[in-house]
């Protein structure tokens, strides 16, 4: 059925959760709270107020989730949605993820509506850094001598105007719209294929648990790995062609 919407569709939109990291093997946010952050709040390290007021901690906790990064790679999910797109199967993608893994993989029209850790950036004169280079003994320190963060949406932060402008021009576009691995509890974001379904369009739910959005679905599917369900659906795609 997922491979039937999929090539009837005229413009699929994707939005994908932290489901779709831990494939990968990205621990989900809160799974931060084991080992060395078992006795703090990631939500607390990851905040405006600890960018500015607890600066040693903001950076190892970051340090360390970039490091993570370094062992991990796009799954055969990434890579098939990256090629849908060049077929034109796929026209875009609306990610909470921050990995940056979608863009690794190849796909070129991705709103990322929180951020990236792949970069970091200045905060005084805004010059890009690779997320590499945060690992290093002066990586916290710009050429101009600003201090360097990750690029992504920290608590306290407003999400990025053009991810969240792409994410509903894309949104009322959508004649199917597939979440992929999100638990769809986070707002705005789950806002989107509220609006998608209202729009009219086909709603797709790929997630290893339910969700409270399912009873909107015209299609769930539980208790599966993503990248397996869009390959056995690339097959009968492939097929059909």
């Amino acid at each position: 059925m997922l491979a039937n919407l999929i090539m009837e569709a005229k413009h699929t939109v994707i939005f994908s959760g932290a489901g779709m990291s831990t494939e990968s093997g990205i621990p989900d946010f809160r799974s931060a709270t084991q080992g060395m952050w078992r006795h703090k709040d990631p939500a607390k390290l990851a905040s405006t107020y600890a960018l500015e007021h607890n600066r040693d901690e903001f950076v190892a906790f970051y340090r360390a989730r970039i490091e993570g990064l370094q062992t991990c790679a796009p799954h055969d999910g990434h890579r098939i949605l990256a090629e849908w797109e060049q077929r034109g199967l796929v026209h875009s993608i609306i990610t909470q993820n921050v990995d940056g893994f979608h863009a690794l993989a190849g796909s070129r029209y991705v709103a990322e509506l929180h951020g990236t850790i792949s970069r970091v950036h200045c905060q005084h004169c805004a010059r890009v850094y690779s997320a590499v280079h945060y690992l290093e003994e002066e990586g916290t320190v710009c050429e101009c001598g600003g201090f360097l963060r990750p690029s992504v949406v920290l608590f306290g932060e407003s999400l990025p105007d053009d991810a969240v402008d792409m994410a509903e021009r894309e949104t009322y576009a959508a004649d199917l719209f597939i979440v992929l691995g999100s638990s769809l509890q986070v707002s705005p974001a789950n806002l989107f294929p509220q609006v998608a379904k209202r729009n009219g369009a086909k709603f797709v739910i790929v997630n290893m648990e339910p969700t409270e959005l399912d009873y909107l679905a015209d299609l769930v599917v539980h208790e599966r790995k993503i990248g397996e369900v869009l390959a056995e659906a690339n097959k009968i795609i492939c097929t059909n062609e």
